[in-house]
């Protein structure tokens, strides 16, 4: 099933390795609203948190747009260390090769639920929380809190389902109308959604909220909403 930018995929087997990489930027670019402007907004944030021996992690870094952004941000804090980290070995490949020339970022290959973190002042999940299986999604939310410095954040991005079934309709209705808008054709739309049946798995705000609340955090705030798409800064 094609989907968008010469990538193929099968019914629920939606994967980042293969050829996603090499398109990867242009397909999020077009199918998440506001991505650049979360970007911009996720350095912004983390100037509250980043100091010259702050250590960080992305979590789900992808080809490492966002974790070169945060580095280059902070380039005047030559102490502060990046550290993004992704699953897919096609991904963390081109995550270096983007940040290549940057001392302060490393890319690690490897799962964030068995990665052996340091204490950190910040953690940035952007849109990979969602792929990550429900059964072990509270497991790693501790595993973050756990790991932060007091005072330390999560800055997190996810795709979010409405509050109840006319919410969502409504929700599925509107994006499936903002990426037609942005070129898209049906059956890329129809493809796309089926091949992430039991691989995204959205929760609702609320949701989210409690992974956070059992997790630790008690100061939880919403950053940036789009319907379906909401970021949530969590403070330890």
């Amino acid at each position: 099933m094609k989907v968008g930018h010469d990538i193929e995929t099968k019914r629920a087997n939606w994967s980042f390795d293969g050829n996603v990489a090499d398109t990867f930027v242009e397909h999020v670019r077009q199918s998440v609203p506001l991505y650049d402007a979360g970007h911009d907004l996720v350095c912004s944030i983390s100037d509250y948190f980043v100091r010259d021996d702050s250590l960080s992690y992305e979590i789900g870094t992808s080809t490492g747009q966002l974790l070169r952004k945060l580095a280059e941000h902070h380039a005047h804090k030559p102490g502060a260390r990046w550290v993004g980290i992704d699953p897919v070995e096609a991904m963390a490949e081109k995550a270096r090769e983007y940040c290549a020339g940057l001392a302060s970022v490393e890319i690690v290959c490897d799962d964030a639920l068995t990665f052996p973190f340091e204490k950190a002042d910040l953690f940035v999940s952007y849109y990979c929380i969602q792929f990550v299986p429900p059964r072990h999604r509270q497991e790693l939310l501790n595993r973050l809190y756990e790991r932060l410095h007091w005072g330390g954040a999560l800055i997190m991005f996810e795709k979010v389902r409405g509050p109840d079934a006319r919410f969502q309709d409504m929700s599925v209705a509107l994006y499936n109308d903002f990426k037609a808008r942005n070129g898209f054709t049906a059956d890329e739309i129809l493809n796309k959604t089926a091949s992430l049946k039991g691989v995204l798995e959205p929760f609702s705000t609320e949701g989210n909220l409690g992974l956070l609340r059992r997790a630790g955090f008690t100061d939880v705030m919403s950053v940036m909403k789009w319907i379906c798409f909401e970021g949530f800064l969590a403070i330890k």
